[in-house]
């Protein structure tokens, strides 16, 4: 083979370390931005907190910046405490926790916090005056309950799962677990303890007085739940032999109980969400702009920069270029936010003065051909970017959806059918709901041509139950 030089013209496109952190930092949900932020001031000795010269902005809304503000984002500096607070009065005494040294306090542990279900309940088991082997019998009881305080092992399983230190020491017997389960059946919240939500009502139905009305409860929970559940109203009745008035009072004991006693006690942890930007209205104009409670104030260390630029910047020039990029990028992300923020807002501005029924369709290309955006900038911007509004709080997605033709040749999106729907299903006859045939023939009475899989699929997305599901006595 011979061998020859060839000479070939390509292109291609390369990201620049500064593209590639501003494409990330844009991407970023605000909690995950405000972490990553957090980063760069600790690694990068260059970076630091800009002073905030912020006022108040002009115009209506003004005076409801500092409420939109979340405490958790004050800076540490601001949050009010000093040493007064804690009670301390100098070195050596008078600190609070009794000790001689200020050391030996943490402040941190006078916290409150929620007890545990099995605080809880070990807490009363306490307080029975038991023997040391009845109360280890009930504590591991009280172990073995889920997340909802359900006993959904049976005893005989339960008794082989002791550890051997503790079966050798009281050599437990299934009397003695069953004794130790009737225990706990008393404890609040009355229906711990129960092998499953049926039996959980009829303890905590057991504890009322006696009624026709919870004896009624009673036999359905005990043997008819899933009717009940089912809402067949009509082999109820045949079943327990009463009629609707009984009936409905019934039902409506049965969901006045607590259906999973240890719920209140589960350990989940709140999520919040910090908006990103802030809409009102002014002088009849929808105005977007920035909340500073999520827009951190950046700056390069001016003392640092200029010692640089007199000298050759040694190791910390890597530092200071990338400071700036980062302020810049920052900049970038913000003003990218604010510009997608106020054309959404623009596009949908039915929707802030007339709600969710007037929403219009709205796809990414539409904002990106506005604002001379690619569709993947916008796809980044408006993911887990949130705007409070007088309507509440939503994300920036929320305003985009699919869209329907209507009869006069119009468009129509799917969140204004969504809302459609639920009106449709509020203002129904309980005693003969609405069919998801029957709802898109109302639709298209509206105007709105939609199939009955598209009201199925619409309604179910919302959570709303069929119909035979939302029938009332």
């Amino acid at each position: 083979m011979k061998q020859s030089l060839q000479l070939r013209l390509s292109q291609q496109l390369n990201l620049t370390p500064q593209l590639q952190q501003s494409i990330k930092l844009l991407q970023l949900s605000t909690l995950d931005f405000q972490q990553e932020v957090e980063r760069f001031l600790a690694e990068n000795p260059l970076l630091e907190r800009g002073e905030d010269h912020s006022s108040a902005p002009e115009g209506e809304g003004a005076a409801e910046a500092p409420a939109e503000s979340s405490g958790d984002d004050a800076p540490a500096s601001e949050s009010g405490f000093d040493s007064d607070d804690w009670g301390w009065e100098g070195s050596g005494s008078g600190a609070r926790g009794g000790g001689d040294d200020d050391d030996d306090f943490d402040p941190a542990s006078n916290i409150a916090r929620e007890l545990t279900l099995r605080e809880h309940l070990l807490a009363q088991a306490g307080l029975l005056p038991i023997p040391l082997r009845d109360r280890a019998a009930l504590t591991w009881l009280i172990d073995a309950l889920d997340e909802d305080g359900f006993l959904t092992q049976p005893l005989e399983e339960i008794l082989t799962l002791l550890p051997a230190e503790l079966a050798g020491e009281f050599e437990f017997e299934p009397d003695d677990l069953a004794i130790a389960l009737a225990r706990l059946k008393q404890l609040e919240p009355l229906g711990v303890g129960a092998r499953d939500m049926a039996e959980s009502l009829a303890l905590q139905l057991a504890a009322l007085p006696f009624t026709d009305v919870r004896q009624l409860a009673l036999g359905i929970v005990r043997d008819s739940l899933d009717l009940l559940a089912a809402r067949d109203y009509t082999r109820l009745k045949r079943r327990l032999k009463c009629d609707d008035a009984a009936l409905k009072a019934a039902q409506a004991l049965i969901v006045s109980l607590n259906p999973r006693p240890g719920a209140q006690w589960s350990d989940e942890s709140s999520h919040y969400v910090v908006a990103d930007v802030l809409v009102s209205r002014y002088k009849g104009q929808w105005r977007v702009r920035l909340n500073d409670a999520a827009r951190p104030k950046l700056r390069v260390n001016r003392m640092y920069a200029d010692i640089l630029q007199r000298s050759d910047g040694g190791v910390l020039a890597r530092e200071l270029q990338e400071a700036k990029w980062l302020v810049k990028s920052v900049q970038q992300r913000f003003d990218t936010i604010l510009r997608v923020g106020q054309a959404i807002v623009d596009k949908q501005r039915a929707f802030f003065e007339h709600g969710e029924i007037a929403m219009r369709p709205l796809v990414l290309r539409d904002i990106a051909s506005e604002l001379d955006l690619h569709e993947s900038t916008v796809s980044r911007v408006t993911t887990q970017k949130y705007m409070l509004t007088p309507r509440g709080i939503f994300e920036f997605k929320y305003f985009f959806g699919s869209h329907v033709e209507t009869e006069a040749g119009g468009e129509a999106s799917a969140t204004a059918i969504k809302a459609q729907i639920r009106q449709l299903i509020q203002s129904e006859d309980k005693l003969k709901p609405l069919s998801d045939s029957a709802i898109a023939e109302a639709l298209a009475g509206q105007g709105v041509v939609v199939a009955r899989r598209t009201v199925a699929k619409y309604r179910e997305a919302m959570q709303i139950p069929p119909v035979n599901l939302r029938k009332c006595l």
